[in-house]
């Protein structure tokens, strides 16, 4: 059973930085696809930043230039580096990933990131 834990998240004033952490169970060499995804109240889950085995890293445009995904297999561990943070990035922050032919998706219980303007 996989099983992803989030942590890094907390309260930030507008242009300052947060990094979150997702650590897996397992070897994250496994996953064909794992990232970040925000979600706020009455709003969808919406992309964030994802690796995808032999593709391209993928950011939403609206945090292109400002966050960084990173990873270190060592450790099974994903990194969502955020700088210069908008109140607009205030989300609950949860890190997915996928298997080959499993169709499930894969979710931690997320963190929350509080950004003050």
């Amino acid at each position: 059973q996989v099983q992803l834990v989030e942590s890094g998240g907390g309260f930030v004033q507008a242009g300052g930085s947060l990094r979150l952490s997702c650590v897996a169970s397992g070897s994250i060499l496994a996953f064909n696809v794992m990232g970040w995804y925000r979600q706020n109240p009455g709003s969808r889950r919406e992309l964030v930043a994802t690796f995808t085995k032999g593709g391209p890293t993928n950011y939403a445009d609206s945090v292109k230039g400002r966050f960084a995904i990173s990873r270190d297999n060592a450790k099974n561990t994903v990194y969502l580096q955020m700088n210069s943070l908008k109140s607009e990035d205030t989300a609950v922050y949860y890190c997915h990933a996928g298997l080959p032919f499993d169709p499930r998706p894969y979710w931690g219980k997320g963190t929350l990131v509080t950004v003050s303007s």
